[in-house]
C-alpha cells in the first residue's frame, strides 16, 4: 500500500488530461471524515496513482452544491464517485449529495457515466437499503482488492468505453457486487498477511485542527476482536482478529513525526506491546490518546504510566445491567476485575471514569435493573476504597446508556426489538438509579433516534422510498411519514429460517454458527474467545473456509 502521508499539507492537484477523475466522498462533515481511518486508507491507495485525479468531498449543508475541498469542482463533473459508508444515518445524505449535483439518484436513471460505487464498513454489513442508488458495492477491506477494480474503470473510461462495459467486467471480480450481474453471495475480501498479522495498519493521511480528533495522527493497533460478544458487528465483520507489529507502528510514527498519536482498536489492552509502545512515544515526547479499554487489561503498571503521563480519564465498557445479561451476550466480564480497576483508578486520582452500557437486551427485565442498582453501590464503594483517607480520587463517574441496535451478521440479528416506550422506561430507571449517588452523572440515548437507526440497520431495498423522502425533508420527518413501513421492518417475525437482506453477501461467518450463538444467548451459555493460534486451528465460525482471503506480504 502507498505510504502517502500529507499531514497538514494541501494535496497536489493533478491535471485531468489522460486521467480518471475520482470523487472520494465522505457523506458527513469534514471533521468526521478527517478522523475516519477507512476513508483515509482509500485516499492513500488511490491518490498516489498518476493515472487517477482524486479529490475529496464532504457533506456541507451550507453549500447549495457539493464541491471538492481540493479544487472547488462540482461533484457532477466526476465520472467516478466513491462513497464511504460508515453509519446508516448517512444513507439519505448520499442521496442528497447526488440530487444537489444533478446526478440521477437511481442507477436505472443513470445508464451512462458517472459510475457510483460504495465501500466502507456498511458495505459488508448491510448496504442494501441504498442499493437502488448504487452501480456497485465493494465488499471488504480496501487493501485486499480495490485497486484492481479501479484499474478496470480507469481503462474503460480512458478508452472512451461505456459504463456498462466496466460494470460487466467488475461483476466478475472478487469482492464486487454489481446489482443484477454478480454471482451471489458476494464474498468479502480480507487482507491477511502470511503470518496472520495486521501487516498494513491504517493511519491518518491528514492531520487537522478541523478534525474531530484534533491535531492527532490516528494509528490502528488491531483490527477485529477475539471475544465474540454477541452484539458486536465489528467482531464478525473484522474477522480474523489481527494485531500490528510494534516495529511497523514505530516506523509509521518516525516517518510522520506527529506531536500526538491516537491509538485505535477494538481491544487495545489485548495488544501485548501496548505499554512498551506508549513508553517509546513518551521517550520521544509524543503525546497519546487511547480508545476504550477492557477492565481486565488495566494493570497497575499500565494505569500508573497513564496517570504519570497526564491521562485524566479512563473509559470502560460495562455493557449489560446484570451478570445474567453479560453472560448471555458473551461479554467475558469479571466483576472483580472491574471493581479492582475502579479502585485503582480512584487511588491514582484519575479525574473521570466513563462507563458505557447498553439497554434493550432480549429478556432484559426489572430484576436486571434491580441488580444494576446494587452494582452501582459496589462501584461507589470501590471508588471510595481507592480514595482512602485522602478523600481524593475519581471526582466524576459518567454513565452513558445507549439502546441496543441489533446488527447484521451478529447472533442478535434474530432479536426482537422493544417498542419506544420500553426504552424510555429503561432510561428513566437508569437515570433514577444513578441520581442516588453523589459524583455520578447519567446520559441516555434518545430512544426515538435509536429506533430510526434500528430501522435503517434492519431494512433492505424496500425502505429506499423512505430514504428518498428523507433526503428532502430529513430522516425524522420521513420516518414519521413511513410509520407503517417502519413498524413492519422492526417487528417482522424472525424465525430460524428467516432470510435477511444482507445474506446476498458472505462475510465468512456461517449462518449456522450465528444461530448457534443466538441459541446460546437465550440459554445463557458462554463461548470461548478466538484461539491465539488464529483461524487455522478453529472451524467453529466458518471463517477459515472463506474462499476469497487476500494474502498480503
Amino acid at each position: 500500500m502507498s505510504e502517502l502521508y500529507l499531514g497538514r499539507t494541501v494535496p497536489r492537484l493533478k491535471d485531468w488530461g489522460g486521467r480518471l477523475p475520482v470523487a472520494l466522498v465522505f457523506p458527513e462533515a469534514a471533521q468526521h471524515g478527517l478522523s475516519t481511518l477507512g476513508w483515509q486508507v482509500v485516499y492513500r491507495l488511490l491518490a498516489d496513482r498518476e493515472e487517477l485525479a482524486v479529490e475529496r468531498f464532504f457533506w456541507d449543508p451550507t453549500s447549495p452544491r457539493p464541491r471538492s475541498v481540493d479544487s472547488g469542482r462540482d461533484l457532477g463533473l466526476f465520472p467516478l464517485v466513491l462513497f464511504s459508508l460508515n453509519f446508516e444515518g448517512d444513507f439519505p445524505t448520499v442521496l442528497r449529495l447526488l440530487q444537489d449535483a444533478d446526478i440521477p439518484v437511481t442507477r436505472e436513471e443513470r445508464p451512462s457515466w458517472p459510475l457510483v460505487l460504495a465501500g466502507g464498513p456498511l458495505a459488508f454489513l448491510n448496504p442494501f437499503p441504498l442499493l437502488p442508488a448504487l452501480d456497485g458495492i465493494f465488499v471488504g477491506e480496501a487493501e485486499a482488492g480495490l485497486n484492481p477494480v479501479i484499474d478496470v474503470i480507469a481503462r474503460v473510461w480512458n478508452s472512451g468505453g461505456e459504463k456498462s462495459l466496466a460494470l460487466g467486467e467488475m461483476a466478475r471480480m472478487p469482492g464486487m457486487l454489481v446489482p443484477g450481474q454478480s454471482l451471489l453471495p458476494v464474498h468479502r475480501l480480507v487482507h491477511v498477511s502470511g503470518s496472520g498479522e495486521l501487516s498494513e495498519p491504517a493511519y491518518s493521511c491528514f492531520i487537522s485542527s478541523e478534525a474531530q480528533f484534533r491535531d492527532m495522527l490516528l494509528l490502528e493497533v488491531n483490527r477485529g476482536c477475539p471475544y465474540g460478544c454477541r452484539f458486536c458487528a465489528a467482531g464478525s465483520i473484522y474477522k480474523p482478529p489481527r494485531h500490528a507489529r510494534i516495529e511497523t507502528l514505530k516506523e509509521i510514527v518516525s516517518r510522520c513525526q506527529p506531536q500526538k498519536v491516537g491509538l485505535v482498536g477494538t481491544a487495545l489492552t489485548d495488544w501485548p506491546d501496548l505499554l512498551p509502545f506508549l513508553r517509546w512515544l513518551q521517550e520521544r515526547k509524543i503525546k497519546f490518546s487511547l480508545s476504550s479499554m477492557r477492565a481486565d487489561g488495566l494493570t497497575e503498571e499500565l494505569l500508573q504510566f497513564l496517570r504519570h503521563t497526564g491521562t485524566r480519564s479512563v473509559t470502560l465498557a460495562l455493557e449489560g445491567a446484570s451478570r445474567r445479561l453479560r453472560r448471555a451476550m458473551n461479554k467475558h466480564f469479571s466483576e472483580e476485575a472491574f471493581l479492582e480497576a475502579v479502585t485503582r483508578i480512584s487511588r491514582m486520582q484519575f479525574g473521570t471514569l466513563k462507563l458505557y452500557m447498553i439497554t434493550g437486551w432480549p429478556g432484559e427485565n426489572e430484576e436486571d435493573w434491580a441488580e444494576f442498582e446494587s452494582f452501582l453501590v459496589r462501584i461507589d464503594e470501590a471508588r471510595r476504597a481507592g480514595q482512602g483517607n485522602r478523600k481524593k480520587g475519581v471526582e466524576l463517574i459518567s454513565l452513558s446508556v445507549s439502546c441496543l441496535v441489533p446488527k447484521a451478521w451478529t447472533p442478535l440479528q434474530w432479536a426482537a426489538i422493544p417498542d419506544e416506550e420500553w426504552f424510555k422506561a429503561a432510561m428513566r430507571r437508569f437515570k433514577k438509579a444513578v441520581g442516588r449517588f453523589k459524583g455520578m452523572r447519567f446520559a441516555g440515548e434518545n430512544p426515538g433516534q435509536a429506533r430510526v437507526q434500528m430501522f435503517l440497520a434492519r431494512g433492505g431495498e424496500e425502505i429506499f422510498p423512505c430514504l428518498e423522502r428523507a433526503a428532502e425533508v430529513g430522516l425524522g420527518a420521513a420516518v414519521r411519514e413511513f410509520d407503517e413501513l417502519v413498524r413492519e421492518v422492526l417487528h417482522r417475525p424472525l424465525a430460524r429460517d428467516s432470510v435477511f437482506p444482507w445474506e446476498r453477501l458472505d462475510i465468512g461467518v456461517s449462518r449456522k454458527f450465528l444461530y448457534s450463538e443466538w441459541t446460546k444467548y437465550r440459554h445463557g451459555l458462554v463461548s470461548p474467545p478466538c484461539p491465539d493460534s488464529g483461524c487455522g486451528e478453529c472451524r467453529l465460525c466458518g471463517m477459515d473456509l472463506l474462499p476469497s482471503l487476500s494474502h498480503g506480504s
